[in-house]
């Protein structure tokens, strides 16, 4: 089993409009990198090179009542389509601390006009860019020395915050444990972890689009699901925003959940490094050459009504992809879960279509470039779509825009 290497505490994903004590750093060459870095042939050749359709139907189909969340799957007549999506790639930098970018996150939360800004993490910097046109990548700004929550008993792997109350921050952890904080009043309203918990490092979390239920997963090859939307968890959140500690001598009394909603190990048999909701269906992946699209429960049962007995998991398909067996390796959907990214450990990208009638049916672009022959950890979608930008463990940074 390849080893990621020191991880920063994944702040990429909550860098966007933070707030920590700056300090500007350089980029590898100059602040602000220019398309000319990519030059000649190389250039105009690197472009979705192939389209084919790369996924496998499970081994037990279902032809039960479609999910929940995405009608079309699993009923009605699959036809095959040709990918409809396909990107060039106009730029690349490189960080000058030459450590591995494990995180990159598009700012999604701005407004039509502004100009498109991402995240990336690496060694011990969050550094801010903006993309501009004709494939220009800005440096903003680079965070050293953030502010910190004392709470965690170890490294922090992946932070999400909540997608309808920016306040309330997600966190999961080498300690085996989620913990949900309300920055607000800089409270930690819950930990989720314990008897029936984790039994290992947490490795990825995510909210599903409402922000009532939680999905997490580890190196216990298991997924775990946890509600907060139960009355002990809105009274809790509640109390998080009441609570001023210039008015009290107590402490915050933070709820500890011992027991998830729902529990797997049966979608993967390693490390599983990566989930995220698609509507009330699950996309995790493991160190397996593929993304499993399953739900929990039968394909008929509706997931706010699974019982923390159940058993049962429905796989509806898997999207395969070769040379991405190494662990912490991250996959993303676009704002309008449309369109699924992964890059693999020799530089390659696969963007996947998820507008199709069945999950088997997806076809795949793959993405390539000369020069880019680093283990891609994570991909982020500007929130129009029209850029993917992919970071590697040779602190490279490569933009990728969408033709039209």
């Amino acid at each position: 089993m390849s080893e990621r290497g020191e991880a920063p505490a994944a702040a990429a994903s909550a860098a966007v409009g933070g707030e920590m004590p700056a300090k500007k750093q350089k980029l590898s060459s100059d602040e602000n990198s220019n398309p000319g870095d990519l030059s000649g042939d190389e250039n105009d050749d690197a472009v979705s090179i192939e389209s084919g359709t790369n996924t496998e139907r499970p081994d037990t189909p279902t032809n039960t009542p479609n999910a929940p969340g995405r009608k079309s799957w699993g009923k009605g007549k699959w036809k095959s389509k040709k990918c409809k999506y396909s990107f060039k790639c106009v730029n690349s930098l490189k960080e000058d601390h030459g450590q591995p970018l494990f995180g990159v996150q598009f700012n999604w939360h701005s407004k039509e006009g502004d100009p498109l800004v991402f995240a990336t993490v690496g060694s011990n910097r969050v550094t801010l860019y903006e993309c501009h046109s004709q494939g220009e990548i800005r440096l903003l700004q680079s965070y050293v020395d953030a502010d910190h929550y004392v709470g965690h008993g170890n490294a922090i792997n992946e932070l999400k915050f909540h997608p309808r109350d920016p306040n309330l921050l997600l966190s999961v952890s080498k300690d085996h444990a989620l913990r949900l904080w309300n920055i607000q009043t800089d409270t930690l309203v819950a930990i989720f972890g314990g008897v029936e918990g984790h039994r290992d490092e947490v490795l990825s979390a995510d909210y599903d689009l409402l922000g009532e239920k939680i999905m997490s997963c580890g190196m216990d090859h298991s997924l775990k699901l946890w509600r907060i939307n139960s009355k002990r968890m809105i009274n809790a959140i509640k109390e998080s925003y009441e609570y001023n500690p210039n008015k009290t001598n107590r402490p915050f009394i933070s709820q500890k959940i011992h027991f998830p909603d729902f529990s797997t190990r049966d979608i993967h048999r390693n490390y599983v490094d990566c989930v995220r909701w698609l509507g009330d269906l699950i996309l995790s992946k493991s160190c397996e050459n593929a993304i499993v699209c399953w739900k929990p429960g039968k394909m008929e049962d509706d997931i706010d009504k699974i019982k923390p007995s159940e058993s049962n998991v429905t796989i509806l398909g898997r999207f395969d992809y070769s040379q991405c067996d190494i662990w912490y390796m991250r996959f993303s959907m676009d704002f309008w879960q449309k369109m699924l990214a992964l890059g693999n450990q020799v530089g390659k990208l696969y963007v996947w279509d998820l507008e199709i009638e069945d999950p088997h049916k997806a076809k795949c672009t793959t993405l390539t470039h000369p020069k880019c022959i680093a283990a891609i950890r994570q991909t982020s979608f500007s929130r129009d779509s029209s850029i993917l930008i992919a970071v590697c463990d040779d602190a490279s940074i490569w933009r990728w825009d969408r033709l039209r």
